[in-house]
């Protein structure tokens, strides 16, 4: 038991809380090291350096952390908090921090939820979240994903031209009395009914709670991602792991080998027949793991297959094609110029102008066999998203391809990063996994030609991949992960509209 601050009040452990009868009731929590199961913040702010800043000030940060530990320790956790703040945020657009904090922090965030915290404050009808990280970060989480009401967080100073100045409003950062009068300001004379923490800086909010309980620090296993209120879909950032001190310091010092890695992994397979390729990928560490039957090469004269495969990364078609052992074309919504020149398997951008795309797909199934990716973007989770289903108006030979891939360090895709980055980053990955499974052609009943109409051959094969991958067939398209991690479409102007644009433009 822990004696409380200010009243003499003694803590008991979570695990002892009721949770029957609390639908009308009111809890603040604390979040870290309380509703998530670490006490420590370094990650978060790493991520924002990272993803919202740049790999220098994601350096800069790193180097902090002996000085940030001893100013927490010997000095306050005040001043640890103001350091990370600054070193992560002075000068990065607000709009930018924003971003990093709905589309990077959420997955990592998610898979930390201490499971009895959870369990005590899903139980109320009204939460509140009170916290010393900058309210900026966790807001987006705390109220789309626990089910927050409102999220009293530390504030940040903001420039005139909406940059953060690194600094914080008063009255400071929110910890100790600050948390309590924070606490007060929100509830008046209706205190919560309940208060969560897990350190002696929560004491004095909890302390003025109907009831108050400590989450011990002992070690758990975090709350499984299905338990929370939402699931988490979508996401972006390059790091696979959550950055603790240790694990950014293993991805730094790994980031010079991974580069050269990768370069030779993708320049000397470009030259290399496929065949060889298969071979050439063991050497360079790369695991490809091919299951059922790929259908043989057309005879000369002869249409091509049509493959239709999930989508994981942008070397999907090409790594297709290694295990198939032969060329073959794939179209897709968006590629650079050099991107093109340099792949080894042609490759066709769609224009989304609905005739051409379909007049483009079956002039290249003439020519051999074509990869398409319906969903039109890549997904990270196991969720498959909604198929266009304009391929299957096009051919009856269709056959079906799941594909999964394994990615320990970084992350292959990216929304709002450098897309022409993201081959070179599955390939910096240690070893690479890439598992191609071939599943049977489509039956002549279950295609167009045998009565069913297209968006039942795509949602049929929709489901089909996610049986064989374990994964769950969503609604969700291209322009919902855009909207939701870019705040954009996700729609890229072909070269006549850009034109037209710059036309537009007043001076030009």
């Amino acid at each position: 038991m822990v004696m409380g601050a200010r009243w003499g009040r003694r803590f008991e452990p979570v695990a002892r809380c009721g949770s029957e009868g609390r639908s009308r009731q009111a809890v603040a929590s604390d979040l870290d090291g309380t509703l998530l199961a670490s006490p420590s913040a370094f990650p978060y702010y790493m991520l924002v350096a990272l993803e919202a800043g740049s790999l220098a000030r994601a350096l800069v940060l790193l180097l902090s952390v002996p000085l940030v530990y001893l100013a927490y320790i010997f000095v306050s956790e005040a001043l640890a908090i103001k350091a990370l703040v600054f070193i992560s945020m002075a000068g990065l657009k607000v709009r930018d921090v924003e971003f990093a904090s709905r589309s990077v922090l959420p997955r990592f965030y998610a898979d930390d939820v201490h499971p009895e915290a959870w369990r005590v404050f899903n139980s109320f009808g009204k939460r509140c979240i009170v916290t010393a990280s900058p309210r900026v970060m966790v807001e987006h989480f705390a109220k789309a994903f626990l089910g927050a009401d409102k999220v009293l967080g530390t504030e940040l100073e903001v420039s005139k031209s909406g940059r953060t100045t690194g600094f914080v409003k008063k009255p400071g950062v929110l910890i100790g009395e600050h948390k309590r009068e924070a606490v007060l300001k929100e509830f008046g004379m209706n205190v919560p009914d309940l208060g969560l923490g897990d350190s002696k800086s929560d004491h004095e909010f909890m302390s003025i709670c109907k009831e108050a309980y400590m989450v011990p620090r002992t070690k758990c296993d975090p709350l499984p991602r299905t338990k929370l209120l939402s699931p988490v879909i979508f996401h972006d950032g390059r790091l696979v792991q959550r950055p603790t001190p240790m694990i950014a310091l293993l991805t730094f010092l790994w980031l010079p080998i991974g580069v050269l890695l990768a370069i030779l992994r993708v320049y000397t397979n470009i030259p290399l027949p496929e065949r060889i390729a298969r071979y050439n990928y063991r050497l360079l560490g790369i695991k490809l793991v091919v299951k059922g039957t790929p259908p043989l090469a057309p005879k000369p004269g002869h249409p091509g297959v049509l493959f239709i495969c999930n989508h994981r990364t942008v070397l999907d078609p090409v790594v297709t094609a290694v295990a198939l052992g032969r060329k073959i074309s794939c179209v897709t919504y968006s590629i650079s110029k050099f991107t093109e020149i340099i792949s080894p398997i042609k490759t066709v951008a769609l224009s989304r102008e609905r005739d051409k795309d379909a007049e483009n797909i079956r002039r290249l199934l003439e020519e051999g066999d074509l990869i398409i990716c319906p969903e039109g973007t890549t997904c990270r989770e196991p969720f498959l998203l909604r198929f266009s289903a304009l391929f299957a108006e096009l051919t009856d030979r269709i056959v079906p391809i799941a594909i999964n891939t394994k990615q320990t360090v970084f992350h292959g895709t990216t929304v709002r990063g450098h897309k022409f980055f993201d081959p070179y980053f599955v390939f910096m990955n240690p070893m690479p996994t890439y598992e191609i499974t071939f599943l049977n052609q489509l039956p002549q009943e279950l295609t167009c030609k045998g009565g069913k109409s297209a968006i039942e051959v795509a949602n049929y094969i929709q489901r089909v991949l996610a049986g064989t991958l374990g994964y769950e067939c969503t609604n969700f398209t291209r322009k919902d992960k855009y909207a939701m991690l870019a705040g954009t479409d996700g729609r890229v102007p072909s070269k006549e509209k850009k034109t037209e644009k710059e036309e537009k433009q007043p001076g030009k």
